[in-house]
């Protein structure tokens, strides 16, 4: 059995994976969505333990088993540093990672180091507007949601990221290197997600869609990752 371990990008929660998770478990995969805390001056190393709790906890149900599980660690957006920092301190556990429109680079990447200059003045502008160093959520329509509904809900969730998380870097040693990786990027692009995950030795693979790709199609999403982990793919475009 195959159990994704599913981390959330900037401002979202757990709830991100909702509509996603009961498809995966349809397939017969487990799942675990842990929650990145998003109060205080939390940065990303905090994060990166938050996530290692949730892959020793998993290895930990799945041995009671008898045979381990295959761990598949995915992380969307900002995550894709975090993930990447929890796989070099747990190589032994992760069979893979994913990245899903994720931030990425080698020892030492941050996301003020890998966005655009305009993105960096953004966020620190956007800062300055808290008085404890809070990012303030952006609109839905800047994940790409512009159904009116589903903009609605998602607005209702979106909670302020700690400014740290985006000014700390990543601790590579060099063993997550060794874990088999892809890079789910969506189209059109926001960024340049395709390059960050070619540029780690990652499998760039497309997906038609908006960056929180898991509100919008999750079907399409949960036939990606259940694949790119089976290897079962024949071209870069997810096949209907």
């Amino acid at each position: 059995m195959t159990t994704f371990v599913l981390v959330h990008g900037a401002w979202h929660g757990p709830w991100a994976w909702d509509r996603l998770t009961p498809l995966l478990h349809q397939a017969g995969a487990r799942t675990i969505a842990p929650a990145l805390t998003l109060d205080g001056d939390v940065g990303l190393h905090t994060h990166v333990q938050e996530v290692i709790a949730a892959l020793d906890a998993a290895a930990d149900d799945t041995l009671a088993d008898a045979l381990r599980d295959d761990l598949v660690l995915v992380g969307h957006s900002y995550a894709g540093l975090v993930v990447r920092q929890a796989a070099d301190l747990r190589p032994d556990l992760v069979d893979h990672v994913i990245l899903l429109d994720g931030w990425a680079g080698d020892d030492g990447a941050g996301m003020f180091g890998l966005a655009p200059e305009a993105f960096v003045h953004a966020i620190q502008a956007a800062a300055r507007t808290s008085v404890d160093d809070q990012i303030p959520a952006p609109a839905p329509a800047m994940f790409g949601v512009t159904d009116p509904d589903d903009a609605a809900w998602l607005a209702q969730r979106l909670r302020p990221q700690p400014l740290r998380t985006f000014t700390e870097t990543t601790r590579l040693s060099g063993a997550v290197n060794r874990i088999p990786g892809t890079g789910i990027y969506c189209r059109p692009q926001t960024y340049a997600f395709d390059q960050f995950a070619a540029a780690i030795g990652y499998r760039p693979i497309a997906l038609d869609g908006p960056h929180d790709v898991m509100l919008t199609d999750p079907q399409a999403l949960a036939r990606l990752l259940l694949q790119a982990h089976a290897g079962q793919f024949n071209n870069e475009k997810l096949q209907d």
